[in-house]
């Protein structure tokens, strides 16, 4: 793919990037230099290769759904700063 200013221009404003136009011509050369290179994947026979779902073979373990004892009120609220009689109280912060 060639990249020219107007191709730079048109990424830049879909990006909403803004640049120096006196950098535009490195951001040309640098732009053109990453799109070689991942066209150079193309080069890879990845014949009989299966698409990757993840880069991990890990399994998840899921642990049973058990409805174990909750934390109390009383527990909750024990080591609270400022709280009334069922809530935390915390600063004010909109007007």
């Amino acid at each position: 793919m060639k990249v020219d200013k107007e191709t730079l221009h048109k990424i830049a404003h879909l990006a909403r990037l803004e640049f120096d136009e006196k950098d535009a011509e490195k951001m040309v050369s640098d732009l053109g230099n990453m799109i070689a290179f991942v066209e150079k994947l193309n080069e890879v026979n990845t014949e009989g290769i299966e698409p990757l779902t993840t880069m991990s073979h890990e399994i998840n373990s899921f642990r049973e759904d058990e409805a174990k004892p909750h934390l109390s009120h009383e527990n909750a609220l024990k080591n609270a700063p400022r709280k009334d009689e069922n809530y935390f109280l915390v600063p004010k912060v909109l007007e």
